[in-house]
């Protein structure tokens, strides 16, 4: 894969590159905390993305023991005399949890470094588990104001709380001018749906020496595309909803953490709330992990070809992709970024246009969300929380062959001018 489709990829800034019950004989929750789960899943300490995405999380290899142990369905767990140990109540722990939070972290922090993962019901449970564990009334909070739509509920409750909230957008590292005493800065880069990008390393060492935490969201990037915690950040957070798990079929989310006493506080919050996901959704997570360098490489390059096709047509405008060399984003995004993600966005002239324009794709869904398999596509306005023209699109470029795609989107636009 080329430089231009994936990134700073080998010359930017960031770095080149059991869980069954006793039945049948599969290692239990005992077997884990024994020891299977803190094995080094094979990975030497420069293995390339698709080896450890392959190998993330895996415990070390018994025999007669499958590779990737199946989900643990447990409220409870034996636990005789005085609590010690691991797992214990299934608020808390769980076998398949720490498989998957192993693997999460070997994404967004290898070689480890101190750094915690922890595993949540949906991405908006793990920002909530961020924010309202590190936050108290009286503190100020940063937030971009071009973000995921839901932002604007956050910063309602945030505000409730006794918290003051500043925004500012994303791209130009306008939330500089927004730091001066605050207690987190929330960054999204790239944005969504705006594709904005903004200077991790720079913000975050601009918001350290005023004593703030920082906070990336990493769900449009994937730690294949970036990691936050090298680039200074305090916390790495995501949907895992999204590409990260791929198909389209789980909702999930993690925080990943280097402080331990801040990493304890979002352990905390976890419990307090029960935002936990259920052992399926985990183990589904983790099985779907293993193709994540093959799907982000195939959906990078695509997404180019499509914001490569749609550049050269009259009824586009606004069009955004980091990775276009042209992009207002692109100097920072190569940077800081290893592969630039699978979203374009552009706006048609009308909002009717942009519906005859959905409505004759034949190879991409009219659905919200993004990062799967199947391409979708969804006039953004319609849900009415993003600051967008009524014709905007966002397109999620999905697995499909590049010359099949490009050329379902440009039939579409040509069928929707009438």
């Amino acid at each position: 894969m080329s430089d231009s489709a994936t990134g700073a990829g080998s010359g930017g800034a960031a770095a080149a590159d059991d869980a069954t019950g006793a039945a049948g004989g599969v290692t239990g929750a005992a077997g884990l905390a024994a020891g299977g789960v803190t094995g080094p899943s094979g990975l030497a300490a420069g293995a390339g993305d698709g080896t450890r995405a392959v190998r993330a999380g895996l415990p070390e290899p018994v025999k007669h023991e499958p590779t990737l142990p199946g989900p643990v369905f447990a409220a409870h767990f034996h636990l005789p005399g005085d609590v010690t140990g691991p797992y214990t109540y299934g608020r808390d722990e769980n076998p398949t949890w720490t498989l998957l939070e192993r693997a999460v972290g070997e994404l967004e922090a290898p070689g480890g470094d101190g750094a915690e993962t922890l595993i949540f019901a949906s991405g908006m449970a793990a920002i909530s588990a961020v924010l309202f564990s590190q936050l108290r009334t009286g503190d100020v909070c940063v937030l971009p104001d071009d973000g995921y739509q839901a932002l604007p509920l956050v910063r309602a409750q945030l505000e409730a709380y006794g918290i003051q909230v500043r925004t500012a957008p994303t791209g130009g590292d306008a939330q500089l001018d927004a730091l001066d005493g605050a207690r987190l800065l929330w960054l999204e880069t790239p944005s969504n749906p705006g594709l904005d990008v903004c200077d991790i390393r720079r913000l975050a060492e601009a918001a350290h020496a005023r004593g703030a935490l920082v906070a990336v969201d990493n769900t449009l990037a994937t730690p294949l595309g970036q990691r936050p915690l090298e680039l200074g950040a305090d916390f790495a957070v995501a949907s895992g909803t999204k590409q990260l798990t791929g198909h389209g079929d789980v909702l999930l989310g993690y925080v990943v953490g280097r402080d331990a006493e801040a990493m304890a506080a979002v352990r905390r919050w976890r419990k307090i709330v029960g935002a936990i996901p259920g052992p399926m959704e985990a183990w589904l997570a983790h099985r779907s992990i293993a193709t994540l360098q093959m799907r982000v490489d195939r959906q990078s390059a695509t997404a180019l070809a499509v914001a490569k096709a749609l550049r050269g047509r009259p009824e586009v405008a606004g069009l955004r992709y980091p990775g276009l060399p042209d992009d207002p984003s692109h100097e920072i995004a190569a940077r800081q970024m290893r592969r630039y993600g699978c979203v374009v966005s552009f706006t048609l002239p009308t909002r009717a246009r942009a519906d005859r324009f959905l409505d004759a794709l034949r190879l991409v869904d009219d659905a919200t969300s993004f990062g799967g398999v199947r391409s979708t596509a969804e006039r953004r306005g319609r849900w009415g929380g993003d600051a967008v023209p009524e014709g905007f699109i966002r397109l999620s470029v999905g697995a499909e062959d590049p010359e099949d795609l490009v050329a379902d989107v440009l039939r579409a636009l040509d069928e929707s001018a009438a």
